[in-house]
């Protein structure tokens, strides 16, 4: 698994909740921030709410910003963003809705992939090229689990909500 690759990770979760419940919280750029570990929020930087920045912060790699562009945005269905360049992304994002049940539920998949642009984890690849494998799959690891605590929180929030009538 090397970074040219463009590896990928994603994690899925079934919530009893419709797609509308579900998007309202997806398509809120600050929401991951309440599970994430390293995301720590974001905002708009147009009226269009097309771009947007996010901080993050890892204890290996410190704080930094980065400015992200929404590359697809379908209500209740897709919302996708592309980290940096939208055009040659260091990596794409993406929140999709299933609706399951007639849509009465939805299986949420939230996934990303790396590149093909180079990103901050190719600093310690290029220290350490011999263990580019080994860094690529942690990393992708601590992305998965950040995802994993989103969508249980996500799932949360949307299950606890009440049922439109």
């Amino acid at each position: 698994m090397r970074y040219a690759d463009g590896p990928s990770t994603s994690a899925s979760i079934e919530i009893e909740a419709p797609p509308a419940a579900v998007w309202a919280l997806v398509s809120d750029i600050e929401l991951p921030a309440r599970f994430s570990t390293e995301f720590q929020g974001a905002r708009w930087l147009d009226d269009e709410r097309r771009t947007f920045s996010g901080r993050n912060q890892h204890p290996a790699i410190g704080e930094w910003d980065t400015v992200s562009t929404v590359v697809e945005r379908e209500p209740e269905r897709v919302f996708a963003w592309a980290v940096s360049d939208p055009e040659n992304p260091s990596a794409t994002w993406r929140f999709s809705l299933e609706p399951l049940d007639g849509g009465g539920r939805t299986r949420l998949t939230q996934s990303m992939r790396m590149g093909p642009a180079r990103s901050g984890l190719n600093a310690a690849i290029d220290a350490m090229p011999d263990k580019e494998e080994r860094i690529v799959a942690r990393r992708l690891e601590e992305h998965r689990a950040n995802m994993e605590r989103t969508l249980t929180g996500i799932k949360e929030l949307a299950e606890s909500q009440p049922a439109a009538s």
